[in-house]
Formats: C-alpha cells, sequence, structure tokens
C-alpha cells in the first residue's frame, strides 16, 4: 500500500498530496509542527505534544483547526493507513492561504494542516541506542524565539548538514557565553566531571523538548542528582556521560563531541538507566480512532 497524508480534511496518496503555493508556511515559515513518535502502533506522550502544540499557536496567534479529540483521530487514521507500527507521525499547521504579505491576512483563512507517518529504521536507532553517536559543536545563529516550535529551521537544517559534514550525527548550539543550548533537532545533556546530570534550563532558549520533560519525571524517580542548568563547552569535553534526546533520537547516548571521546567511547551508566526508565515514564495513547473528523469517518478514503 502507498503512503498517506492528511491535507486540509483530506485522506490523500502521499505523492499527490499538496498545499496552495501561496500558503503563509510555504513563504513565510508562518506555522508550527509536532512530532510524535510511534511505538508499536500507539503514539507516545500525545497530551504533552497537544499542549506544546496548542501554547506554539498561541504564541504565533494562529486558531487551533479542530478538536484535541478531532486531531488525535487525524493522527490514528493516518498511523493506521501508513501501517506504522514503530515510526514518526508528523503534524504541520500554518496560518493558511493568503495573497503573500508579510503581516497577517486581513481577511480571516482558515489554517492549513498537514499530517504525515512513516517508519523508523529500527535496526538503525538500535545500533544507535547500544553504540553511540558523535555531535559537534557549533555557533547558536538562530533567533532567540527557538521555544515556539516553528517550521522555520534553516538554521537547524545547516548545523545539522555541517555534523554530516565532519561525520557526526548532531551538531550541539552554542551561545555566545559557550554555554551549550541544544542540539539542531534534539536536547543536549551531560553527566559532569562531579557527577551531576546537567541540562539547560527550559527558556527561550531551547525547545522545552518531551522527550525531555519525561526524563525530568524519570530523573526524580530514579534518585538520580539533576541541575536544569547551561553548562560549557569545555564542561561537555570532560563530561562523564552525555547524551541527547528527542521523539525520533529517544535517549541516545553521546560517545564524542568535537572529536573528544566521551564516557571512554561508550555509553555511560547512567545514560543506560534513563534509557530503561523512559517508557515507564511516557505516556502511551490507545489504539481506537475516535470521532469523524471534518466530516470523514476514520478509515474514509477519498478516491
Amino acid at each position: 500500500m502507498s503512503r498517506v497524508a492528511y491535507v486540509n480534511g483530506r485522506y490523500l496518496p502521499h505523492a499527490a498530496a499538496a498545499v496552495h503555493i501561496e500558503d503563509r508556511g510555504y513563504q513565510f515559515a508562518d506555522g508550527v509542527y509536532e512530532v510524535c513518535e510511534v511505538r508499536g502502533g500507539r503514539l507516545i506522550d500525545e497530551a504533552r505534544h497537544g499542549r506544546r502544540l496548542d501554547r506554539s499557536l498561541r504564541e504565533l496567534r494562529i486558531d487551533m483547526p479542530m478538536s484535541p479529540a478531532a486531531l488525535g483521530a487525524v493522527l490514528r487514521e493516518v498511523v493506521r493507513f501508513n501501517r506504522v507500527e514503530d515510526g514518526l507521525v508528523y503534524l504541520q499547521i500554518t496560518r493558511g492561504v493568503a495573497p503573500r504579505d508579510h503581516a497577517f491576512p486581513l481577511k480571516e483563512v482558515r489554517p492549513s494542516v498537514v499530517v504525515t507517518a512513516h517508519r523508523l529504521d529500527s535496526k538503525a536507532r538500535q545500533k544507535r541506542a547500544e553504540q553511540g553517536i558523535a555531535v559537534i559543536t557549533v555557533p547558536d545563529n538562530r533567533w532567540d524565539r527557538v521555544d515556539i516550535k516553528t517550521v522555520g529551521l534553516l538554521p537547524n537544517v545547516l548545523a545539522k548538514q555541517a555534523a554530516r559534514d565532519a561525520g557526526a550525527y548532531e551538531a550541539w548550539f552554542v551561545d555566545r557565553d559557550g554555554r551549550v543550548t541544544e542540539g539542531s533537532s534534539t536536547n543536549a545533556w551531560i553527566v559532569s566531571a562531579d557527577g551531576v546530570l546537567l541540562t539547560r534550563q527550559a527558556e527561550r532558549g531551547i525547545l522545552r523538548g518531551i522527550t525531555r520533560t519525561v526524563l525530568l519525571d524519570a530523573t526524580a524517580a530514579n534518585a538520580i542528582r539533576l541541575e536544569e542548568r547551561a553548562f560549557t563547552v569545555s564542561e561537555a569535553h570532560g563530561a562523564r556521560e552525555a547524551f541527547i534526546t528527542s521523539a525520533t533520537a529517544t535517549v541516545t547516548p553521546v560517545i564524542a563531541i568535537d572529536g573528544k571521546a566521551i564516557s571512554g567511547g561508550k555509553p555511560g551508566k547512567v545514560t543506560r538507566q534513563l534509557q530503561e526508565a523512559f517508557y515507564r515514564h511516557a505516556e502511551v495513547a490507545p489504539l481506537r480512532a475516535g470521532p469523524a473528523v471534518d466530516g470523514l469517518q476514520p478509515g474514509h478514503f477519498p478516491r
């Protein structure tokens, strides 16, 4: 079966799915997104992602296009149509279609909604989780509202490409004071030389990652010493352990930073402990599809 996408009320073949050329997401990156892990066919931390989505939309003054229940039904239908057992579901909401003008449209427009889903390479994921990854550091050249999960990701794209060019998996942004903010698509963590788990406090300098939020609960439950504060590149280079978190990476060990080995070049004890604890604290959504959406019953596929 070919892939299926949801676009503005319709479930369409992925190859035929499209948005208008004057969609403000395409022309101005005037929109937000969420990525939710799918594990065993179930959505992970759907409610937390929904709350962050609501905040991002409010910050950009974009209306929520449908109820949370209806949106949940769409997400599940797209996951089901694409037969994703372990992977990701991607949701994007933009301000909508309007004649190109930097200011908000004078007339009310309907937000655009796109949902896609795809499987992840489970073997590659498992290999990274078991063996660890390398990261590099790059200057943080993003705008100062990265706490909003917008689709404006060009600096992140360039940072990720810089990592790949260097033979690494991820790039960590570094602010003007020499302190790590976060990764190009992940949150950054280290276990300091004196054994304290560190991650930058959730403020306007980083995105409040959902996996990061779950891990805060896991650290408390496992009596792990934690400080939410910025750490320097030098501290990272001298760390006992390091790892990244995201919906895609979950908890992935970092074994090298800027070519310097971390934890003897292998995943550390705290990282392993949190890998094992993560799904005990994550929220796992039910499999049921939910109510009808925009006149389409769950399972309806327009021909």
